[in-house]
Parts: structure tokens; C-alpha cells; sequence
């Protein structure tokens, strides 16, 4: 969790001018694209944004839930068989919200490493015009 705020927060504060990600595609292997390699990086850069608030606005109402409101739902009675499957599903859940945000880590760092590579080529065509 803390790596994808690192790397969420790392991008926000490099990536100054997203317009320079239009039309540059993703080039890294193993980082997976939303619709099949047709996002280029300024969209993905805009659906990185949008979710960050919505993780922390998730993280902030999971932890924001008081032990009151949690012991509503225990006064039904629950077999084994329930709790059983009540921990294999959360173990799921969890499980599953972890490779999330570890594929939304690896995106959001190939996208500043991209975006400051643009930026090198950037400063490389400037200094080479004015010599």
C-alpha cells in the first residue's frame, strides 16, 4: 500500500506537463495496458489520478468503521461453515486488491520512468539545437 502512495505521489509531483504523454505508448514488458495496448500514457496518467482518491477514500471508510456498527451484523448466528467461507472469501478480496495496486504501482512508475525519459530527449534536442 505505502508503494503505491510512494509511487502515486512521486508521479504527481514529476509529471508536470502530461500533455507531453499523448500519443506515447506504454514500451515496458509486463506492465499491463487497460484496453489491449490502445491507452497511451496520458490516458493512463488521468485513470492513475482518478483512482488514487477513490483507494483513499476506500481505505479511509474501511478504517473509519466503528466496532459498533460492525457488531450489528454479528447478532445473527453464523455456523463454522459461514466463518469458514467468510474468511476464504475476504482472503480472496485481499488477495485480489493486492495485485491490483501492485499492477497500478508498475504502471505508475513506467509512467514517470517514460515521462522523464520524454523529458531527457526533450533537454537532448534543446541543447543539441542551440550548440
Amino acid at each position: 500500500m505505502e508503494q503505491y502512495f510512494s509511487a502515486t505521489q512521486k508521479m504527481e509531483q514529476e509529471v508536470m506537463f502530461p500533455s507531453l504523454l499523448r500519443g506515447v505508448f506504454p514500451q515496458e514488458e509486463g506492465v499491463a495496458s487497460a484496453t489491449d495496448g490502445h491507452t497511451d500514457l496520458y490516458e493512463r496518467y488521468q485513470l492513475l489520478k482518478a483512482i488514487k482518491p477513490v483507494v483513499e477514500k476506500g481505505l479511509a471508510s474501511v478504517t473509519d468503521q466503528s466496532p459498533t456498527s460492525a457488531s450489528t451484523d454479528t447478532d445473527t448466528t453464523l455456523d463454522e461453515g459461514a466463518d469458514s467461507n467468510l474468511e476464504e472469501r475476504l482472503s480472496h478480496h485481499v488477495n485480489g486488491l493486492q495485485q491490483v495496486l501492485t499492477d497500478l504501482t508498475k504502471n505508475t512508475k513506467a509512467l514517470t520512468r517514460r515521462y522523464s525519459q520524454i523529458l531527457e530527449q526533450i533537454n537532448l534536442g534543446e541543447d543539441q539545437s542551440s550548440s
